[in-house]
């Protein structure tokens, strides 16, 4: 009898002291950061979960770009249940993050995406991220990045055509641009990064449903924390799903990599073989793909990737390089769609630039547009295509009178230092200058940060610089736009990207 007692009550006995440790822990966390100010509305346990979770995407981002105004001191808590995630968004917080070489680590939303993208260079962490960091460096050479200008070139010339036969079918129409912009930049990053033609802009494939549905899930697991172990998320309904779209992505992959080593060992790169669940060419091409580049690496290096770092490595420029800039390009469309003299002052630089021709832009032609460099930029700082990143402490940090404790999770909020009014005056207007030299020579170099900044910015960024740049020209080079929408009535919202939550309609209008 004291035997079956026993067996009974070990269960509850387990759970009891994992419920009390855990509130022990929750007590000493609060007590460490008492003076920090705590986003209101949270439940016992929950913290702000729950709620957060029944928001709409644009409703959260509403929410929170408020937050800039509520939480002046630049720093708040957000509790998803016992953990808390710190938010921070004043410069001189980021100065102390951001060039630190300790605090390296991304932090739990970032490992949501480890079963995506495996251990990849944006979740991988210490002796295994500088080491993937080095051997991946070379492939974002300046000579590199001027062959994969020559594909983003390609295929914005089928962009300009799509957008053609759209106007001809509904003359007059305003257009959604976001999804032919999404399926640009899927076809350039599905080149440049596999050597892969998957025509997104021809046809819809499985392959840019299954990114867009597998980036849902891991944003509402996110808001979850009963869903974080995976022992019980991949019993429910969401688990099920997100594993057999992982399967499609990572077997995608995989496939491409097989058949691209296959072919270096054979040293036939002449031929071209054709898989029957994708609709893609793979073969040899006259420049060389990202995971060209990687393996030509991966052959020097003393420790190579396995294949499975490889397809870690692949996955990770697919998701980081398709999305994030086609909502940089769709921002900056929309935003000089709704300030007309600005874009004006874009059109007189573009003719100014090529007068007369109609040929592809050069990358010395591109050099020259400073405007529309500076609208670029402006853009980001409005529309910042990643609103938030995450770093894991690794001890104890002291800022100001505040401690950001040893092994909590702090979320850069770049939604929200580029939207400081103590660092931009008037930060909802639209202003291209701010990024004149003589107006950026005394801002802090950590109040605009889009693509992050010290040892773990994004390693793509001048990739992603030359397609934003490449696109807009080529778009604007043949129509004027305006906005259907303003900034101010158009839903967005901050999903793994600063996403708009409806369509981004535009007048193109024929430049004579």
């Amino acid at each position: 009898m004291d035997v079956n007692f026993l067996i009974l009550c070990t269960p509850c006995i387990v759970v009891f002291s994992i419920i009390v440790q855990l509130m022990y822990n929750y007590y000493l966390l609060q007590r460490k950061m008492r003076n920090i100010p705590v986003m209101e509305g949270g439940y016992p346990l929950l913290g702000q979960a729950f709620l957060l979770m029944r928001l709409s995407d644009e409703d959260r981002m509403t929410m929170y770009k408020s937050f800039v105004h509520q939480f002046k001191e630049g720093i708040f808590v957000v509790w998803i249940g016992t953990r808390p995630l710190l938010h921070v968004f004043k410069p001189e917080f980021l100065e102390v993050l951001f060039p630190s070489t300790v605090h390296i680590e991304k932090g739990i939303p970032y490992d949501l995406l480890v079963p995506w993208l495996g251990k990849g260079l944006l979740t991988s962490t210490g002796k295994q991220w500088f080491h993937d960091r080095r051997l991946i460096g070379p492939t974002f050479h300046f000579s590199i990045l001027e062959q994969f200008a020559i594909v983003q070139s390609e295929k914005v010339e089928i962009l300009t055509k799509c957008l053609e036969k759209e106007m001809e079918r509904n003359p007059g129409k305003a257009i959604d641009i976001f999804p032919f912009v999404v399926k640009f930049a899927l076809d350039v990053i599905c080149e440049t990064a596999m050597g892969v033609n998957m025509r997104a802009q021809e046809a819809e494939t499985e392959y840019v449903s299954t990114v867009h549905r597998t980036s849902r899930l891991t944003l509402d697991r996110m808001f979850r924390p009963w869903h974080w172990p995976d022992w019980i998320y991949y019993r429910t309904s969401m688990g099920k799903e997100y594993k057999t779209l992982l399967n499609i992505l990572h077997g995608f992959t995989r496939d491409v990599i097989s058949k691209r080593k296959e072919e270096r060992e054979s040293g036939n790169t002449d031929a071209k073989s054709e898989s029957e669940n994708y609709e893609i060419d793979i073969g040899k091409r006259k420049r060389k793909a990202f995971l060209d580049l990687l393996l030509d690496e991966n052959e020097k290096a003393d420790t190579p990737l396995t294949d499975d770092e490889l397809r870690a490595q692949v996955d990770t420029f697919m998701f980081e390089g398709h999305d994030t800039t086609a909502v940089a390009i769709t921002w900056t469309l929309f935003l000089l769609g709704n300030n007309l003299d600005h874009q004006e002052r874009v059109h007189e630089e573009l003719d100014q630039v090529f007068k007369d021709s109609k040929a592809t832009a050069s990358i010395k032609e591109l050099s020259q547009l400073k405007y529309l460099d500076r609208v670029i930029k402006e853009s980001l700082r409005l529309y910042p295509s990643v609103p938030l990143i995450t770093r894991k402490i690794v001890e104890d940090v002291k800022i100001n009178d505040y401690v950001l404790p040893k092994d909590t999770t702090v979320t850069v909020a770049i939604v929200l230092a580029h939207r400081n009014p103590e660092v931009w005056p008037d930060p909802e207007k639209f202003d291209p200058d701010r990024f004149l030299p003589e107006n950026s020579r005394n801002r802090n170099p950590y109040a605009y940060v889009p693509f992050s900044a010290g040892p773990r910015n994004c390693i793509g960024q001048r990739f992603a610089q030359l397609e934003d740049k490449i696109a807009l020209t080529a778009i604007l080079r043949n129509w004027r736009i305006k906005s259907v929408k303003t900034p101010d009535t158009i839903l967005s919202g901050g999903s793994l990207i600063f996403r708009p939550c409806e369509e981004v309609f535009l007048h193109l209008i024929r430049k004579k």
